[in-house]
């Protein structure tokens, strides 16, 4: 019997802000980081996160359902991904950006149709409060947070890249926006001939250093201080913006492209890498949500194409471009003076 159309996905996704919300609260609550030690039973669980009575079976027993814990008999115990993925002690830790999520933009994205009618970002600017990259750089502290969280969602797509691209073609590269400078450390891990230069604010100097230090590349990694929007790039062999070009508005990721293709030599290149939209625009869910996240976030970012990419390079002189797939929902655009 032919079966017609079904509600079912229109719903899903429409309450999908019950399961999402749920396992936020989670990870606010250091639930998982709790069970690293070894399954727990219920009431003692329950008693050591804090869960009231009436809420606290049905809310370990969803997470059970959706697949982030597992739970036999009376006892409740991490998954092989939640133990090593939302485990705050652990290195591999990706929390932070769901933390993040939490705090923020979960409550500004339930202003997405005043932005969507507006084109106006909803977060703390709109209400005259600094954006929040001033408040992340006045503050060490949740600045370190914020770049350990960067690292956390970048980290696979950073060691693809570092054994992806061609350095054996190459002696030296400079990372601009280097955040906490996983992209850089992985780059010069899995190539020891190449040197390479960390460009950022200077509030960033003494995370990255730290960094750089503990994985064990400070030797080959130098940090240069600096403003993109006021200063020329570093010059090198290869220019990596990771995470970079969908804050800003179209002239200014132009203007940032055109300083990469100044800063190297002929037959150096540009990467760029981000959830990269498949020219068709219908695939890549996460880079097109990405993109909306923008709208809330930034007066003028949004995410693109590879297509759009490889014409903005072409625009600023680079010779050949490619687009290939990292990890995930994640592309590098690759451009060649």
């Amino acid at each position: 019997m032919h079966e017609g159309p079904t509600p079912e996905k229109i719903l899903q996704t429409g309450l999908a802000f019950w399961a999402s919300k749920t396992l936020l609260s989670a990870i606010e609550m250091g639930l998982f980081t709790e069970l690293a030690h070894g399954p727990e039973q219920y009431e003692a669980l329950s008693g050591r996160v804090g869960l009231h009575p009436r809420s606290a079976r049905d809310f370990l027993d969803a997470l059970v359902a959706l697949g982030f814990l597992t739970r036999s008999g009376d006892r409740y115990a991490n998954t092989p991904e939640t133990d090593l993925f939302l485990d705050r002690a652990k290195p591999s830790y990706v929390g932070g950006i769901l933390e993040m999520a939490n705090h923020r933009l979960y409550p500004f994205w339930g202003h997405l149709t005043e932005a969507l009618r507006t084109g106006a970002p909803q977060n703390e600017v709109k209400s005259g409060s600094p954006s929040l990259f001033q408040t992340l750089y006045a503050d060490p502290a949740r600045l370190q947070q914020f770049l350990a969280a960067m690292t956390g969602i970048s980290h696979g797509a950073n060691m693809a890249i570092a054994r992806a691209f061609p350095w054996k073609n190459y002696r030296t590269f400079v990372d601009v926006g280097t955040a906490q400078g996983d992209l850089a450390a992985q780059i010069a891990l899995a190539n020891p001939h190449l040197r390479g230069i960390a460009f950022d604010l200077p509030e960033v100097a003494p995370i990255f250093e730290a960094y750089a230090a503990k994985v064990g590349v400070a030797d080959r990694l130098s940090f240069v201080q600096g403003d993109f929007f006021q200063h020329a790039l570093p010059t090198a062999d290869v220019v990596l913006m990771g995470h970079i070009l969908h804050d800003w508005d179209l002239p200014t990721k132009k203007m940032l492209i055109r300083k990469a293709f100044d800063a190297v030599p002929t037959g150096g290149a540009l990467i760029v890498y981000e959830a990269i939209i498949d020219d068709d625009r219908s695939s890549n869910a996460f880079g097109l949500l990405m993109s909306l996240n923008m709208l809330i976030e930034t007066s003028g970012g949004f995410d693109y194409t590879g297509a759009d990419c490889s014409g903005w390079m072409k625009e600023a002189g680079f010779s050949a471009t490619r687009v290939e797939p990292l990890v995930g929902p994640d592309s590098m655009v690759v451009g060649i003076k």
